[in-house]
């Protein structure tokens, strides 16, 4: 099935879409349910309007009565409605925003989707890992889609534990989306790199890091990654490799200005301000690949992306909500 759509006996799900403007701002709309929620809201559309400069912000979260998946035609058709609209998924990809709110409003139309693999017309980084039940699963709907929309906002508003970066470079189809963090008590990620020349995907048992079992030590075993995420710095840096590329990501945003706090989804409900975002961050990969001559490394291809996204969540973000509030 395409992981994009809905999937009926999870305990969570949620839809995060992030719109790039013209003028360097961005949208952030994310609609997620907890269907079997105990003590917090179960359902919750997050609208964020994040201007070039990183302020001010303007961001929304609505505790919504529902949010309901319909079933709307085949090849996995469906939309999503709420109290405030619907977003509507066709079947060739392209989705439709039609929400409005008591003080913002968007309506807007995403097309020439492009799938983590276009020749397979995926939708998911994890491969063979999505058959698995994990508690937590990623996927990718489109890396980078053409937008038409239309916004309303208030016009004196506007001039586990988890990591996740993004950034793309429309211009030179260049781009880079990195999930992950620790998961049944390991550390384990999900990285795509994207460019003209390479198109390289990083999983594990590549990306993940392994707790050593001994009392007292936090010590990790990873043959093929190495990874330190630090929110004090607002930074995180990232190496994996595999038996033919290497990949070394480094991400870090200003501390004093473009932070903003997002719920997230648990079983009891959503809990408030348990990621911090930001859309200022610079990004830097670089790329080797390995030399069948002395099996060393020989660099291939370097960027740099500024305006990338960088988030910090539960255990990674020190300012995380308390349960139950």
């Amino acid at each position: 099935m395409d992981q994009f759509a809905p999937h009926p006996t999870s305990c969570f799900e949620g839809w995060y879409s992030k719109f790039d403007l013209p003028s360097g701002s961005y949208i952030t709309l994310v609609i997620c349910t907890v269907p079997k929620a105990t003590t917090l809201p179960p359902h919750m559309v997050s609208f964020t309007y994040y201007p070039a400069s990183g302020t001010p912000i303007f961001q929304r979260e609505h505790w919504v009565s529902h949010i309901e998946c319909v079933t709307t035609g085949p090849n996995n058709a469906f939309e999503l409605r709420t109290d405030f609209g619907s977003m509507r998924v066709a079947a060739n990809g392209d989705t439709t925003y039609s929400l409005s709110a008591p003080e913002w409003s968007l309506n807007a139309t995403a097309t020439s989707r492009t799938p983590w693999f276009p020749s397979q017309n995926t939708s998911t980084p994890e491969g063979w890992l999505v058959h698995l039940p994990l508690p937590l699963h990623w996927h990718v709907h489109s890396l980078s889609s053409r937008a038409e929309y239309h916004l309303k906002i208030p016009s004196e508003n506007l001039p586990l534990a988890h990591t996740w970066v993004q950034a793309r470079e429309p211009d030179t189809a260049r781009g880079i989306c990195l999930a992950g963090g620790k998961i049944l008590g390991m550390h384990a990620f999900l990285l795509g790199y994207r460019s003209p020349k390479l198109n390289l995907d990083f999983a594990p048992p590549f990306a993940l890091a392994v707790p050593i079992p001994i009392p007292l030590l936090s010590w990790l075993i990873s043959p093929f990654m190495t990874h330190v995420i630090d929110y004090a710095s607002r930074s995180i840096s990232l190496t994996v490799r595999n038996l033919f590329y290497k990949i070394e990501v480094s991400a870090r945003a200003p501390k004093e200005v473009g932070w903003f706090g997002l719920g997230s989804p648990f079983p009891e409900g959503h809990r408030k301000n348990f990621c911090s975002e930001s859309f200022l961050a610079t990004v830097d990969v670089v790329v080797s690949e390995r030399s069948m001559w002395g099996w060393t490394w020989r660099e291939v291809e370097r960027a740099i992306f500024e305006g990338a996204s960088l988030e910090f969540a539960g255990e990674y973000f020190p300012g995380t909500g308390e349960k139950g509030k």
